[in-house]
């Protein structure tokens, strides 16, 4: 699998992977105001599903925010279960 140009776009509160072909997938979050961030929704283009490209966009959102010190509240269902399935980013948990 490629490994996509990846973003921290900040000021659209998103993570994004630029597929190169005129496409994005997102992972959209809000920070709360004890500065967790919860993981509203996550997107990839219909002709992009099921080639691993959501997992690759969430390890790579998880490692961002790790690396920040950030702690997480998945929402979105692909988010939840990402996490579920992936114990190594169960230590980045905020409390509800």
């Amino acid at each position: 699998m490629n490994e996509y140009p990846f973003t921290h776009n900040q000021a659209e509160h998103r993570f994004e992977l630029d597929l190169l072909d005129g496409t994005t997938a997102l992972a959209c979050y809000v920070v709360r105001a004890d500065g967790a961030v919860i993981l509203t929704h996550t997107e990839v283009p219909p002709r992009h599903e099921g080639q691993g490209i959501g997992s690759q966009l969430l390890a790579r959102t998880l490692a961002a925010l790790r690396a920040d010190g950030r702690r997480i509240v998945p929402q979105c269902s692909f988010a939840v279960a990402y996490v579920n399935r992936h114990p190594e980013w169960q230590e980045l948990l905020a409390d509800r």
